[in-house]
């Protein structure tokens, strides 16, 4: 199976993309190679860590970057929110990751049958006290196309409003990818063929 990258990409980020999305499909092909589990591993990082992507991803618990991508410890360094809601501490989380661990790939990986998209589509427009600051996060797609009946669309329609909203938002990313230092990679899960694409 081919893995095709956009052009555009840095070469760090490329090289680490690729490398994910070759982890993926060993995942969906059931054979995982992730070697970095163990307490020697563990051991190794105890006092710095080195990952090479930020992964942006929701807090379902199907939803396991590291499974998912075939990495083990030290490989990623995981931001997890219900339907990653692009709130400030979050966005803050990826650009320590970009900042200060230098990485050069940023990952927002969405997902099929997402619980928030549900849940914002059965509520539009109202912010009721429950979940008030998720669904502020989400509702902005809804504010552009009501009509979006698909959950699984309407969820890749959400990550790219997440990669506008990260841009503007913070001068710390926007300028690592303007200078090429990093490459934001929109992806989507798919449950039923466990792979990961690119929007």
């Amino acid at each position: 199976m081919e893995i095709k990258l956009p052009e555009n990409i840095p070469l760090r980020a490329k090289t680490e993309l690729k490398k994910l999305l070759s982890g993926n499909r060993n995942f969906v092909n059931s054979t995982p190679t992730a070697k970095n589990m163990s307490i020697e591993t563990l051991k190794k990082y105890a006092f710095h860590q080195e990952p090479y992507a930020v992964v942006l991803s929701c807090s379902d618990s199907r939803v396991v970057p590291e499974i998912i991508f075939d990495c083990g410890i030290g490989e990623l360094f995981v931001v997890r929110v219900a339907g990653i809601t692009a709130g400030d501490n979050v966005i803050e989380s990826i650009e320590y990751a970009v900042k200060k661990l230098k990485v050069p790939l940023v990952i927002l990986l969405g997902h099929d049958d997402c619980g928030v998209m549900k849940y914002a589509k059965e509520h539009y427009p109202k912010i009721e006290d429950d979940f008030k600051s998720i669904l502020s996060c989400v509702y902005p797609v809804l504010d552009k196309n009501e009509d979006i009946t698909c959950h699984n669309y309407f969820a890749m329609q959400h990550t790219i409003w997440v990669e506008e909203t990260i841009m503007k938002k913070s001068k710390i990313i926007s300028d690592a990818v303007n200078r090429g230092d990093v490459y934001i990679a929109k992806c989507h899960f798919d449950h039923s063929t466990g792979l990961v694409d690119l929007i």
